[in-house]
């Protein structure tokens, strides 16, 4: 979906690092799962998470809102174009889209990985043919994109924490940043989110969030420092990241050189604007905006959008997962 859901952000408007950029969730009931029992059941194929990914890409390209209801977990959370979304705000903008795709579409190069026994990771890349309209506003969906998703069990059926996905393009070339979608838009969803919180505890910062973002700053520093060793500490063994540039990097070993690497140097970096979501008894969510003074492949990032699926190990968090939206 990604440049449906560039499309989506854009019509609605992932740092960890993105060749360049670090490791960011969302709710009142940031601590919810904290005396919850973990239950253990068997660990899902490959074939039924990348059907469901299947399904919900045939959902959005009809508008049907009442599909993402019913699949999209109530701790749904996903950022870009500096909106943070929840479930029924991502809902009611997928049921005022409309597309015309071309068949053919599937996913290719599918990875799936556990990030504990009831939380994985569907990665997979795609490319489709067609347009999408919202509020009259047409963009063309042709181009490659790397696409994941965060997956939760609850009972017997699975519900998306997050999806993310960002246009693969080549670093050293990247396209330029895209147009701001229009003030319309902008409202739409604005009213959406507003609607969603009518009657809702305001987002006191919580522990959780506090906690996470403790650790998030710490691999930032790291990052910026180059420090191999320190990011092995904070990082589980199974990590697994895409970058800003649609990259997947689906092991520590990978995700570590990519980091400690020559591509970026950062004088200093800025994270804001970052919310806690429990999901789990050991799986939080943290979602935020960050910035870099520096230069990536020889240019200044921008604004990066991050989402990061941290795991409680022992009495600390650990990263396993992140996803950097460019804006």
């Amino acid at each position: 979906m990604k440049t449906m859901l560039k499309f989506f952000l854009a019509a609605a408007g992932a740092a960890t690092f993105a060749a360049c950029a670090a490791p960011a969730g969302h709710a009142p009931a940031n601590d919810a799962y904290a005396n919850a029992a973990t239950p253990v059941a068997a660990a899902p194929t490959a074939d039924a998470l990348l059907a469901l990914e299947t399904q919900s890409i045939e959902a959005y390209i009809k508008g049907d809102a009442k599909f993402f209801e019913g699949m999209l977990s109530d701790q749904f959370t996903m950022v870009g174009g500096g909106q943070r979304m929840d479930k029924t705000t991502a809902a009611k903008v997928i049921g005022g889209v409309t597309c015309d795709i071309k068949d053919g579409w599937k996913p290719e190069d599918p990875q799936v990985v556990m990030i504990e026994a009831d939380t994985y990771v569907v990665s997979y890349t795609s490319k489709m043919e067609g347009t999408c309209t919202s509020d009259g506003h047409t963009e063309r969906m042709d181009r490659p994109m790397r696409a994941a998703s965060v997956y939760i069990r609850r009972g017997d059926t699975w519900a998306a924490v997050f999806h993310g996905e960002n246009a693969i393009v080549d670093p050293t070339a990247p396209p330029p940043t895209p147009a701001k979608a229009d003030a319309k838009m902008d409202e739409k969803v604005a009213s959406y989110s507003n609607a969603a919180r009518a009657g809702a505890p305001i987002e006191a910062k919580s522990a959780l969030t506090d906690s996470l973002l403790a650790v998030e700053t710490s691999v930032w520093e790291a990052w910026k420092a180059h420090d191999a060793k320190k990011i092995e500490s904070l990082t589980t063994g199974a990590i697994t990241f895409v970058n800003i540039f649609g990259t997947y990097l689906g092991n520590k070993a990978d995700v570590i050189k990519d980091w400690t690497g020559a591509a970026c140097e950062a004088k200093s970096f800025s994270l804001t604007d970052g919310v806690g979501r429990a999901v789990s008894p050991t799986v939080g969510i943290l979602t935020l905006q960050g910035s870099v003074d520096g230069t990536c492949g020889g240019q200044r990032p921008g604004p990066i959008y991050t989402t990061s699926v941290y795991v409680k190990d022992g009495a600390s968090w650990k990263l396993a997962f992140g996803f950097n939206s460019p804006a």
